[in-house]
């Protein structure tokens, strides 16, 4: 059989006089932007992405999780939802979430030996959603510690030193705490010079987030001897069964952060300042 070059005649299998289907119409899935599920009935508001799926927020506070694609109406229009882009522009130039000018033709840089540490995983996700960008350009590395009781002893396995630099973020940084006294004797130790300890006056990194972000005039006040974020979930009558209750808490509150301007200037300076030190070596 011979090969038809230009191909088949479109008109032998197409109706040409049928009208053209209307194009397509791709919706960045922004926060905020409502939302109805064709043929299901949920409406919702988005609040967030992840990886290739949205979440949506319903006007009892249900939240539930749908694929990015067709299948959406916005204003009883069908729409294709796809991930907002990661940088904005500003002033005609890209500016990344943490603020800073987004580079944009960078290749990959080879991790550096330096590394800054959090308390755990819910700092490390907050870190990575504003300041990725300025970390992977840098090659800085994010590591969660679980809490900084054993911070010593990690301290020792590292071993930091001229060009193998630390920083490190920790919560409720503040005059007689335990974490005070952690830092304090990580300044006095013998890689001293090599680490630098900072952190924020906050219980937790979700006070962090600024409450009119969440609807809030201010976070809840916990009583002592409560869990912290059981009593803030109790507080704002969210699920606080278990850790996934927790889990799912946290994800709601970050799904709200886009950029530095969803965070406290207190925990903006100091991420700041981790970064400059552990690339200056």
């Amino acid at each position: 059989m011979e090969f038809d070059r230009y191909g088949s005649d479109v008109l032998a299998t197409n109706d040409w006089r049928k009208p053209k289907k209307a194009p397509v119409v791709i919706v960045e899935a922004v926060n905020d932007l409502v939302v109805e599920l064709a043929g299901d009935g949920f409406c919702g508001a988005v609040v967030g992405t992840e990886g290739r799926m949205v979440r949506l927020e319903d006007y009892r506070g249900k939240v539930r999780l749908f694929p990015l694609g067709p299948g959406f109406l916005l204003e009883g229009k069908p729409v294709v939802l796809k991930a907002p882009a990661a940088l904005k522009a500003q002033g005609g130039r890209l500016v990344s979430a943490s603020g800073s000018i987004a580079v944009t033709d960078a290749k990959a840089r080879t991790a550096r030996a330096s590394r800054i540490f959090v308390e755990g995983r819910h700092d490390a996700e907050l870190v990575e959603k504003v300041w990725g960008h300025d970390l992977r350009v840098e090659g800085v590395v994010v590591e969660y510690l679980e809490g900084v009781d054993h911070l010593e002893d990690i301290l020792r396995e590292f071993r930091p030193q001229n060009g193998r630099r630390v920083g490190v973020l920790v919560d409720h940084l503040v005059t007689g705490s335990k974490e005070s006294r952690i830092a304090d004797q990580v300044r006095k130790g013998p890689f001293g010079k090599s680490v630098l300890v900072v952190g924020h006056p906050y219980i937790d990194i979700w006070q962090s987030v600024k409450p009119a972000r969440l609807g809030l005039k201010a976070w809840p006040v916990i009583p002592r001897g409560t869990e912290w974020k059981h009593g803030i979930c109790e507080a704002l009558r969210w699920p606080h069964e278990d850790q996934a209750d927790i889990a799912r808490a946290w994800q709601r509150i970050l799904s709200r952060v886009d950029s530095y301007t969803d965070l406290e200037p207190e925990l903006l300076g100091r991420v700041e300042q981790l970064i400059d030190f552990v690339t200056s070596d």
